[in-house]
């Protein structure tokens, strides 16, 4: 007896051969056929318990089949497969009702799991279709990317708190974005807010409004984020910057769905979706008693970890014409970029991540006349954006009586000499700045137990510049003395 009908579609028939054996030999009655006009008839005579489709077919892209099978159809599964691997594909497939979406070339085991689970449960319901835009907020078909975008179309339909984390660069707001701007409150507000922009002292004032005297200079009530996000998003960039008592703030939130607003009583019921970012270890700050490990707990129900930029170098020449296409909307002249020149990004580290590489496009479309970007030009522009040399390569022998100014000039008298009489690349002043100035802010907040305010005070710099000094150094450890 077999354990069900299913229906496959696909116009490849080498697919089809392999995906009927595979599940005829799990128990499973298969009729395949190469039209889409084919699988319709099928299921208007009722037949088939679960559908697998490719989206484009000879006769009618699937997508355009999908609505009408859920129509007359609406608990019969559907799993979707494309080689057109994009996040828009992803998205189509989860609003027209697909049970899952299989990006090819897919894994045989990773298909009949998902046949099981389908045929156990089958979505009963159809999420509420989207009016796509024509612009893909999310660029790449790597293996990477696509997990990525089959975790947002899972996550579209409900209202789950997502902690993204990745590194500086990676995207993470857009990701923030995209599960809002497709999701069930995109008809709501969407709300970002910077936890690292935000003076310490004001970051409760910031999330949860005021009232009016409710200390210095609060000469009237204003409203936080919460409010202004009401029946949308929240996004909290850069959590782990958020200080102690606003997390407890923020938990209460998580665990009730109120606030009090500061000074205020009256507890406020609260209806957005959290969505928070971090390019930071809460672990290891949780160990350090600078993150609460019950609002992480609460914050991580679903952890989407965004791959950096040399994770997914296969993505680039995408992103690069994705970017060069931006900037000739913008009124800049039109680019092409040879193999060559793909390549040489392809080997590059990136350490600046996506955000990296498309202002780079921008230099290369606003700066070089040239119709076609070439390797020459890809190679000048990353030697002097990347010094072939880092100045903060330790020196290997220092006198205990030498100054720091004497270390400083005899480690300048080595690194020139190590160019043997060529100049190494433009921007060394400002690199160097930057390397000393990196360890020295570390050392104070080391010192300091991360308290920013102590670490201002020692440096003698205003607390804001210091705040803003530790975003752009992008200091992500904070280092405790032994």
């Amino acid at each position: 007896m077999p354990l069900g009908t299913i229906l496959i579609a696909d116009d490849d028939t080498a697919i089809r051969t392999v995906l009927t054996q595979a599940l005829n030999r799990a128990g499973y009655e298969v009729r395949a056929t190469g039209q889409a006009g084919t699988l319709w008839r099928w299921i208007q005579a009722g037949d088939g318990d679960l559908v697998i489709t490719d989206v484009v077919m000879p006769d009618e892209n699937a997508f355009d089949v999908l609505p009408r099978i859920k129509n007359i159809r609406p608990d019969l599964p559907i799993i979707v497969m494309s080689a057109q691997n994009t996040f828009m594909t992803a998205i189509r497939a989860s609003e027209r009702g697909a049970y899952e979406y299989l990006p090819k070339p897919f894994d045989l085991k990773e298909l009949l799991s998902i046949v099981t689970r389908a045929m156990d449960r089958p979505r009963e319901t159809s999420p509420e279709p989207v009016n796509a835009p024509d612009d893909i907020p999310l660029v790449g078909r790597s293996t990477a990317m696509q997990e990525i975008y089959r975790a947002l179309a899972r996550l579209m339909q409900t209202d789950l708190t997502v902690m993204i984390n990745g590194e500086s660069g990676t995207g993470k707001e857009l990701v923030a974005r995209a599960l809002h701007d497709y999701g069930k409150r995109r008809k709501g507000p969407f709300v970002a807010v910077n936890m690292a922009a935000i003076p310490r002292d004001l970051i409760e004032s910031e999330l949860f409004g005021h009232e009016k005297g409710a200390f210095t200079g609060a000469l009237q009530r204003a409203t936080g984020r919460f409010e202004q996000a009401e029946g949308g998003t929240l996004f909290l960039d850069e959590i782990g910057d958020m200080p102690m008592e606003a997390q407890t703030r923020l938990l209460r939130v998580l665990q009730q769905g109120e606030y009090t607003t500061v000074g205020g009583r009256l507890p406020i019921r609260t209806n957005v979706r959290i969505v928070a970012a971090t390019n930071k270890d809460l672990r290891h700050l949780i160990q350090q008693g600078l993150f609460r490990e019950d609002l992480f707990f609460r914050l991580n129900v679903v952890p989407l970890r965004l791959p950096p930029l040399r994770e997914r170098s296969e993505d680039i020449p995408d992103l690069v014409r994705h970017f060069f296409t931006l900037v000739e909307k913008e009124g800049l002249q039109r680019k092409q970029i040879d193999i060559g020149a793909l390549e040489r990004l392809k080997r590059y580290a990136w350490p600046g991540n996506v955000r990296e590489l498309e202002n780079m496009v921008r230099r290369l479309a606003a700066l070089y006349p040239q119709d076609t970007i070439t390797e020459a030009l890809i190679e000048s522009e990353l030697t002097t954006s990347a010094p072939q040399q880092s100045f903060s390569e330790p020196v290997k022998t220092v006198m205990a009586e030498e100054s720091l100014s004497e270390a400083v000039d005899r480690h300048l008298a080595s690194y020139f000499s190590d160019f043997k009489g060529d100049l190494p690349p433009p921007g060394l002043y400002h690199r160097i700045l930057r390397e000393i100035e990196e360890p020295l802010i570390g050392a104070a907040l080391s010192a300091t137990r991360g308290n920013q305010i102590k670490a201002a005070e020692l440096l003698g710099l205003n607390r804001n510049t210091l705040r803003k000094k530790i975003r752009d150094l992008d200091l992500r450890v904070i280092r405790t003395p032994r």
